[in-house]
């Protein structure tokens, strides 16, 4: 099975798309929209490797199988 998920090359390309539309932003509401959603992106990839870390840790260690 091939596991896709968004990787380095999208989030690059997310937060240059964003950092475009800043530049041709008009009111302070459309600019706080553009920094809100970079913060939150930002936030998603940390926790995606966050859990990434954490399923990686728990399938290479027997005492977390949940084997009784």
């Amino acid at each position: 099975m091939n596991w896709s998920r968004p990787g380095m090359e999208e989030k690059n390309w997310l937060l240059t798309e964003i950092d475009d539309l800043l530049t041709q932003v008009t009111s302070y509401e459309e600019k706080a929209l553009y920094l809100s959603l970079k913060k939150l992106i930002a936030e998603q990839y940390n926790r995606l490797e966050q859990l990434e870390g954490q399923l990686d840790g728990t399938l290479w260690s027997p005492k977390e199988w949940g084997g009784n």
